[in-house]
């Protein structure tokens, strides 16, 4: 009988356990707490540098983005002809390089302090905010290369939300809403609180 007693006793205290304190306002009316939507939250999802050129510029900004990224680039190809600039398909048209995480962050950083930390509005679109570097010397800690010379290149800082798998994966494809696009309102105030930015 006691084993039977303590047995109809255990369900009480785990119920007992599992009691939530609930407050309530002034009127007697119980207030819900709302959590935070991790899917709504704004994500920087990787940093793209980029270069465009032919050639012996081509080499150049190659050798330019491998020297800031610490990363190998990778050489984009062009599937039009174009007689007027001399493209032909298949030809080489520049380079880009693509940063995720901590060193994404962390280079970021130092580009942003290249333009004193400031942003324009009309540089920010849907999803992305992107700015271009006229001179390499100006980021911090980067000096001359003479086989580089006095070259800039372009910067795109793509930003997300979890969930965006569900538009690019291959199978059972879905519809990203268009409320879960990042808009330019909350990009300035993703950069404003993680990267001290101003906006002009």
């Amino acid at each position: 009988m006691v084993q039977n007693k303590h047995m109809e006793n255990e369900p009480t205290k785990v119920r007992k356990n599992l009691v939530h304190k609930e407050s309530f306002d002034s009127s007697g009316l119980k207030k819900v707490s709302k959590m935070p939507n991790k899917m709504q939250e704004v994500e920087m999802e990787k940093l793209v540098l980029s270069f465009g050129g032919v050639k012996d510029e081509l080499e150049k900004g190659y050798k330019l983005l491998e020297k800031i990224s610490k990363e190998k680039p990778s050489r984009r190809l062009t599937s039009k002809r174009i007689p007027g600039f001399g493209i032909r398909p298949e030809m080489e048209v520049g380079c880009m390089v693509t940063l995720r995480g901590e060193k994404a962050k962390n280079l970021l950083k130092r580009l942003l302090a290249s333009v004193d930390n400031k942003m324009k509005k009309k540089q920010i679109a849907k999803n992305q905010f992107g700015f271009g570097i006229k001179e390499y010397i100006e980021i911090p800690g980067e000096e001359y290369d003479r086989e580089i010379g006095m070259i800039g290149f372009n910067v795109v800082l793509v930003f997300s939300r979890k969930g965006k798998r569900v538009s690019i994966k291959k199978v059972k494809r879905g519809r990203l809403p268009e409320r879960h696009h990042v808009t330019q309102d909350e990009i300035i105030k993703y950069m404003k609180e993680n990267f001290n930015v101003r906006v002009e």
